[in-house]
């Protein structure tokens, strides 16, 4: 063998050795990378669980950001819990109040007053109301964004949820003369009905509030493959275009409905609780020709 076949098969055999150290090399530090992806994942990464001199560059810095994300994800729970003592106390605390200025109105509208007198206590008692479910939808909904409340979304039929959240607003669309329509259903889906009933109660509230008297406010459940559809469809005045992006926004009001009862949470609260348990919420609507709010549920 002369010594240029030699050096050729040295150099070949290097080749080959380095070629395997390579992937070797490359290997370990895709275990690691893995090992300290599942520590993170499982909540027990810790930087020093992992021999730094041993890691490559990446490696070390992969490390370093880990732990970043260890300590802001503590930080965050934490957040999380200083949020959930504070809605508490919220709750706690103007319950009381609220309850007992709501009594007094009561009770001041029962005695023999002016008329002016009257107006005044019965526009006492509406803003106590309207303070009331302010409070209450402020703390449903920082409840469920800071995930103290959990939804728990179940099979079960869809009917029995419609028909009890048209029966809470039947008596506001009497009130208003307004005809309430619930088409039945033997639809089922997953989903949460207390919650979901919540989603639906506050769709229907908003269709009665915007339809002027004599109209008409619709309920019906579609069904498709994977999900299921309720429509809350309304012969309102409808939402301009440019507008429909904006409805499902915490405290949204339309310029048009600045007179209109309601503090613009209603719908934020709806879109969350649709999304909770896997859903979606759309709007379509035309100006002068009515709206559509349709709430999607998985069925499976």
């Amino acid at each position: 063998m002369s010594w240029g076949t030699a050096a050729a098969a040295i150099f070949a055999a290097a080749a080959l050795a380095a070629a395997v150290w390579n992937r070797l090399h490359a290997k370990r530090v895709m275990k690691d990378l893995e090992r300290m992806l599942d520590a993170a994942m499982a909540g027990t990464f810790l930087e020093q669980d992992f021999d730094e001199s041993l890691l490559s560059a990446v490696e070390s810095r992969f490390a370093h950001y880990l732990a970043a994300n260890a300590v802001s994800a503590q930080k965050l729970q934490e957040e999380k819990d200083k949020i959930k003592t504070l809605i508490a106390d919220i709750s706690h605390q103007t319950k009381t109040p609220v309850a007992n200025i709501l009594l007094y109105a009561q009770l001041l509208s029962e005695q023999e007053l002016s008329p002016q007198g009257r107006n005044c206590a019965a526009a006492l008692e509406g803003q106590v109301e309207k303070l009331r479910a302010l409070i209450e939808a402020l703390v449903k909904t920082s409840r469920l964004e800071a995930g103290v409340l959990a939804l728990h979304p179940r099979a079960g039929p869809l009917g029995p949820v419609l028909e009890e959240a048209a029966a809470q607003l039947a008596p506001k669309a009497a009130e208003r003369r307004i005809r309430l329509v619930l088409s039945p259903t033997d639809i089922s889906a997953v989903f949460d009905p207390k919650w979901t009933g919540e989603a639906l109660c506050n769709l229907l509230d908003n269709a009665v509030k915007y339809t002027p008297a004599g109209g008409r406010v619709a309920v019906e459940a579609v069904s498709y493959q994977l999900f299921c559809r309720i429509d809350v469809t309304d012969t309102g005045p409808g939402i301009p275009e440019e507008e429909l992006s904006k409805v499902f926004q915490r405290f949204y009001r339309s310029p048009a409905a600045y007179e209109a009862e309601g503090v613009g949470i209603g719908l934020y609260l709806a879109r969350q609780i649709a999304q909770g348990q896997g859903g979606y919420i759309k709007a379509s609507s035309r100006p002068g020709q009515g709206s559509r709010f349709s709430l999607y549920l998985p069925r499976g």
